[in-house]
């Protein structure tokens, strides 16, 4: 805004004759002030229309800082693991889909070598996928979405208990899963396995 009005002033002291130049000025000075006001109405309307610029991720596991990072909207994976400074040796790469359009409020985790080898296979996996049904302990979220009656919020509540409890032993246990009880096990019991 200085540097519109002093333009503004320097323009009206030059171009006009002595006895306008207040004038012209004053209204140089009210121009760019609305000028940057409107400007600042168009950034305040932006704001208002609820569409973040920044999301929040938690990444942990083998990575140098895990820790939630605020990044840009839009930002992919391998920027969250460059934020939290890199993995470390022991991580193990192959299981992250580093090209992938983070969310906000995802939770990435880097997983070691020793823990990958633990997971079940990626091929066992693929074969119950094949088969039609979802292994809740290595679903990922598009595929646990797939499942009648779970959206984006259940499937989040799915791999949250799988972190926290280490896996599924039963089918059944979904049932233990925040939202989703009886009438919706129902519906999804013939589509998963453990």
């Amino acid at each position: 805004m200085k540097k519109t009005y002093i333009r503004a002033a320097l323009l009206a002291l030059c171009c006009c004759p002595l006895a306008a130049c207040g004038r012209e000025a004053v209204s140089y000075e009210i121009a760019a002030v609305s000028e940057v006001q409107g400007e600042t109405a168009v950034s305040s309307a932006d704001q208002e229309s609820g569409e973040p610029e920044t999301i929040f991720v938690y990444i942990c596991g083998a990575v140098r800082s895990p820790g939630v990072y605020e990044l840009p909207l839009g930002s992919r994976v391998f920027s969250a693991v460059e934020a939290a400074g890199g993995m470390t040796e022991e991580a193990d790469s192959r299981l992250l889909n580093q090209a992938g359009i983070l969310e906000d409020g995802q939770q990435i985790t880097v997983y070691t070598k020793a823990e990958a080898e633990s997971l079940p296979s990626q091929e066992q996996s693929a074969r119950s996928e094949t088969a039609g049904k979802v292994n809740l302990n290595t679903a990922s979220m598009e595929s646990l979405m797939t499942l009648p009656g779970i959206g984006e919020a259940k499937a989040r509540a799915i791999l949250d208990y799988r972190e926290e409890q280490g896996g599924f032993q039963s089918i059944e246990e979904i049932q233990q899963v925040e939202g989703i009880k009886e009438k919706v096990y129902e519906k999804i019991k013939e589509q998963i396995e453990v």
